[in-house]
């Protein structure tokens, strides 16, 4: 049994603090050689990206990876629109579920697993501003409690 390698690529914290992830999925990406190149070398970003299904199919809007610097010719344009490879019970199902008022496909992040290069996608619902406002209150609270403890212990 081998133990499968992960080399993160691209991660994007923003979908964490704007939806309600309440399901991932892991899917393939359809990409040209010098854009796995680029890859490699982590110039990816898919802070601004989104994921739509059209005509049973599934393609990831605005992940921009940068054209790989001795591509010349073969470089493909950054913010190409790229096809997600998913199975068909996979896409009916998320199909099914976007339908419901309030989710959305967000990719949460880009990676390298065995070799191959996968986006995760997650089932996402848009957070309201009280939500949001809930988690920084939240994040401060936890960041208060960890100083207190670090001052308490080194005295």
């Amino acid at each position: 049994m081998q133990k499968e390698a992960m080399k993160l690529v691209a991660n994007n914290k923003k979908a964490y603090h704007d939806y309600f992830i309440d399901e991932k999925y892991e899917a393939g990406v359809s990409l040209h050689g010098t854009e796995v190149k680029s890859l490699r070398m982590g110039k990816c970003s898919i802070k601004e990206a989104f994921v739509r299904i059209e005509n049973g199919e599934v393609f990831v809007y605005g992940m921009h990876v940068s054209p790989y610097e001795k591509g010349n010719i073969f470089n493909k344009d950054p913010l190409r629109v790229k096809k997600l490879l998913l199975h068909k019970a996979e896409i009916n199902k998320l199909l099914g579920k976007i339908k419901e008022k309030g989710f959305t496909l967000v990719p949460l992040q880009v990676y390298f697993k065995n070799g191959k290069v996968k986006v995760e996608i997650g089932l996402a619902r848009g957070k309201k501003l009280y939500d949001k406002r809930q988690d920084i209150a939240k994040k401060d609270q936890r960041r208060e409690a960890e100083k207190e403890f670090k001052v308490r212990n080194l005295s």
